[in-house]
């Protein structure tokens, strides 16, 4: 008898379901809240003894954030990479060479084994670009450290992401303070 067939948003029965030894997790979409799921798997991995690591591609050092403070707390590697928003980038040629070095960092830590948990916080930015060649990070992340988890963030993520992914989640934008021109609070946008 043939296995059936199941739709997607029905999970298979648990004798149908494999183990597996890590994951790929993209979480895209115009909403907010992308990384901040991302880091509040950030904790929930610290608290399971794992070792994680954190790359942000866009946000530059001078932004003083409520997750960079936690990190460091909880002694979360973490490297702030970009130089800020690209759209206030007065050399964007600096923006996408620091893009670069991130990922060359980033190759060289999905290798490594070192990581249970790597954060690629506002990859899909650089990907979409093309700064990074989507097929050459999407190879490279399918072939990760076996025990890596990844998780992916950022607007637009490039079909390449989305096919090596395990789970992607599409947040979407109902309302967002910001539209109607409420500033960002600390604690929670930062």
């Amino acid at each position: 008898m043939s296995q059936p067939e199941y739709p997607e948003h029905v999970p298979k029965p648990l004798s149908e379901r494999k183990r597996t030894e890590s994951v790929v997790i993209v979480n895209t979409g115009d909403g907010k809240g992308k990384s901040s799921s991302a880091f509040g798997v950030m904790g929930r991995a610290w608290a399971r003894g794992w070792s994680v690591g954190v790359v942000q591609f866009i946000k530059g050092a001078e932004w003083n954030t409520g997750e960079r403070k936690l990190a460091d707390h909880l002694g979360v590697e973490w490297h702030t990479m970009g130089d800020g928003f690209t759209w206030d980038s007065s050399d964007l040629d600096q923006s996408r060479a620091r893009a670069v070095e991130a990922w060359q960092r980033v190759e060289a830590m999905l290798q490594s084994g070192d990581y249970q948990l790597l954060i690629l916080d506002e990859l899909t930015y650089p990907v979409t670009w093309e700064w990074i060649d989507p097929a050459t990070v999407a190879q490279t992340i399918a072939k990760r450290s076996p025990k890596t988890n990844v998780i992916i963030t950022g607007r637009d993520a490039a079909p390449e992401l989305i096919e090596i992914a395990d789970t992607v989640s599409d947040v979407r934008n109902v309302k967002h303070a910001y539209d109607a021109g409420i500033m960002a609070i600390k604690g929670i946008d930062y």
